[in-house]
């Protein structure tokens, strides 16, 4: 006599993607609810003043281009965070190594002008990549060898890599007519192409953007498809368990760091020669610390992570919007803010919805079983 089969659905909540994409989900609408709270105490329309986020953002193809050109290093700084996350690290140093990777490429981009297209492309990557993994590989090796913690040494680090470029675009880079910047580069040597600012309306849109794309790609299958994922990933897990199952701890976290670090010198490479093509002295990028807000929301997951810098990259490129109708520009910063902080009630966010799928599905299975009898 055959047996009937139940096959039991695996709840949502047991599925790590759709988890997290449910909590971050939920973060959001938090914060956008607080913000519009916030709107409303200052007297103003809130569905109107998040109109204009959108209308600032996306409303034609000049500023989808902007938006997106500036997305494109929050994608691979909160890649370079939420990288080194995995492996149980910290790394906070995004803007001494997006410093650091936008120097050398922008030096690089004024002196090498005889290279075919495609191989140059390659040279700047080269060179920006390697730089910021430099600045995050001695890090990676005082955490190692020394112990020292790396939100020191990444902090300590971003000091460091911004007194270098203060004194190496006047030494190197400088611009004879406004000595605080450095000389602006040429389109034909920077990220920026002609077809791609014809087809968005001359916006910053540049092949930054395809580096990025390839980037979430690349570290998606380091992570999930590769033995150094695994080890990096178990050693952020555990990192005495996984010393005890014979994974090399302070390799890994050298190794993360340098990856990590060499993400965030990408990040330098797209936004000083392709969302912008000069360097200021004087002047840290904020993107190298609003990259720790795109991986928490993004869940350290890759995909999250592209997800999450669009939506920021939309509200930092629409927020200017919000003086046409009398409200401040801050309060998208604001929002920015609120939705971290939610991000940092994720278990309470997780548990509330386990809560509300469980009794669902009890509901369901009493019903089934109701309906058989």
């Amino acid at each position: 006599m055959a047996k009937n089969t139940v096959k039991i659905k695996k709840p949502l909540m047991e599925i790590p993607f759709i988890k997290s994409m449910i909590v971050s989900l939920t973060t959001v609408l938090l914060g956008l609810i607080v913000g519009g709270i916030l709107i409303i105490a200052i007297g103003k329309n809130p569905i109107e003043g998040f109109q204009k986020i959108v209308f600032g953002a996306v409303s034609n193809t000049r500023r989808v281009g902007n938006t997106i050109a500036y997305a494109t290093q929050l994608i691979l700084v909160g890649l370079s965070v939420a990288f080194a996350f995995k492996t149980g690290l910290f790394n906070i140093g995004g803007a001494g190594q997006m410093l650091m990777g936008g120097l050398m490429a922008s030096i690089w981009a004024h002196n090498v002008t005889f290279l075919p297209q495609p191989i140059y492309y390659l040279s700047l990557i080269l060179v920006a990549g390697i730089s910021g993994a430099i600045w995050g590989l001695v890090p990676g090796l005082l955490k190692a060898k020394f112990n020292v913690h790396e939100v020191v040494g990444t902090i300590m680090f971003n000091w460091i890599a911004y007194w270098i470029v203060y004194d190496a675009v006047k030494v190197f880079i400088v611009d004879p007519t406004i000595i605080v910047k450095s000389k602006p580069i040429p389109m034909q040597q920077s990220l920026r192409t002609e077809w791609l600012a014809s087809i968005t309306q001359h916006s910053y849109f540049n092949i930054g953007f395809f580096i990025a794309i390839i980037a979430v790609v690349v570290i998606w299958f380091i992570l999930e498809k590769t033995t150094l994922g695994f080890n990096l990933k178990a050693v952020g897990s555990n990192r005495y368990c996984a010393e005890y199952a014979g994974i090399k701890v302070n390799r890994s976290i050298v190794i993360s760091m340098g990856i990590a670090g060499c993400l965030a010198g990408l990040a330098g490479l797209t936004y000083f020669l392709g969302f912008s093509n000069i360097m200021e002295i004087g002047k840290s990028p904020s993107e190298g610390f609003d990259g720790i807000a795109v991986a928490l929301l993004g869940n350290s997951n890759p995909l999250g992570v592209f997800i999450s810098a669009l939506f920021f990259g939309m509200l930092k490129m629409g927020k200017g919007s919000l003086t046409a109708i009398g409200i401040p520009t801050e309060i998208a910063d604001t929002i920015i803010a609120i939705i971290i902080y939610f991000t940092a009630t994720s278990v309470i966010i997780q548990g509330f919805w386990e809560k509300i799928i469980k009794k669902h599905s009890e509901k369901k299975l009493l019903k089934q079983a109701k309906e058989e009898k």
